[in-house]
């Protein structure tokens, strides 16, 4: 695969990045890399291997869900940045 420098620089603009003219050379060469690699995995025959979400069949244990003891109020605002007696005081996300 070849990757342009055009392509790196609309990859770069999206994902916010600055890059300098080597650094653009680096990722064109990594990019070009990784692509690579993808293309030599497309061509190993899968044919009958079922598709797996892990590699080994271990089942995953799960607790039972149990009532604990719970923190007073003024415990767990007290590390809070700004709080009052009740509440932990957050800046307004909506208007």
């Amino acid at each position: 695969m070849n990757i342009s420098r055009e392509t790196v620089l609309y990859v770069a603009r999206l994902a916010r990045l600055r890059l300098t003219d080597a650094e653009v050379g680096l990722m064109q060469r990594d990019l070009d890399a990784i692509l690579g690699y993808v293309a030599t995995l497309r061509e190993v025959d899968t044919t009958g291997v079922p598709p797996t979400t892990h590699v080994l069949e271990i089942p995953t244990p799960l607790r039972s869900d149990e009532v604990c003891g719970v923190l007073p109020v003024a415990e767990v605002v007290r590390n809070a940045p700004q709080h009052d007696q009740s509440a932990m005081i957050v800046p307004k996300v909506l208007e």
